[in-house]
């Protein structure tokens, strides 16, 4: 059974997610908070495998509470709760440690497999959200210039570090990466702490996020 906290201050979201997540037969609700300090301390209490957590809540909010829990309890995954007006907030809950988003009016099945990958320690990355991802990272050209600029931050990546990236991004799992590269499970883990090292992030996510916002993958 995986243990879920959820972290918002809005009663009928946590009800909503209460109700979902009793029709899962491996997960189980251990805890609710109302703002990210609420959050911080339940996940010391129950450590719970995955926290859904909003990002706009009174008292601590959830990207600071994101950053306490990256380094008070990094073996729990976030997943953010957000919705359309906050890629602000998804991309600098990405660089705090959070494994990925889910919208708050997803359906049931979403919900499940974002949980599901999060504690397997991997990011799936619906199309919706890579493609908000993208608008919001698209560099843009300085006035006078046209076109996008190339930047040649990350160019240390080597061409299989990219291909196992782009993989990640589009939500693939470890073990599919592997096989549509012909390499082992071992070998995609390998290149990606590499690529983690790189670019100074803790996350697949955030490794995402990093590498579209320096134009590193398309």
């Amino acid at each position: 059974m995986l243990r879920i906290l959820i972290a918002d201050d809005h009663l009928i979201i946590r009800q909503g997610l209460r109700l979902i997540l009793e029709t899962a037969d491996d997960l189980i609700l251990v805890g609710e908070a109302v703002d990210g300090a609420e959050a911080v301390r339940l996940a010391g209490e129950l450590m719970p495998d995955v926290i859904l957590m909003d990002l706009r809540m009174p008292g601590m909010d959830g990207l600071t509470a994101i950053q306490h829990l990256s380094v008070e309890q990094p073996a729990i995954a976030v997943v953010i709760l957000t919705t359309f007006n906050e890629d602000e907030l998804m991309m600098r809950g990405l660089r705090a440690g959070a494994k990925g988003f889910l919208l708050k009016d997803t359906d049931r099945e979403t919900l499940f497999e974002t949980i599901r990958a999060a504690a397997r320690g991997e990011t799936l990355l619906r199309p919706d959200i890579l493609a908000r991802l993208l608008a919001f990272s698209a560099p843009v050209a300085p006035a006078g210039e046209s076109g996008p600029r190339r930047t040649v931050e990350g160019a240390g990546l080597s061409d299989r570090e990219r291909e196992v990236l782009v993989g990640v991004a589009q939500g693939e799992r470890s073990k599919e990466i592997a096989a549509r590269l012909g390499i082992s499970e071992r070998t995609v883990k390998a290149h990606l702490d590499s690529i983690f090292n790189k670019l100074g992030v803790d996350s697949r996510a955030a490794a995402v996020s990093v590498a579209l916002q320096r134009g590193l993958i398309k």
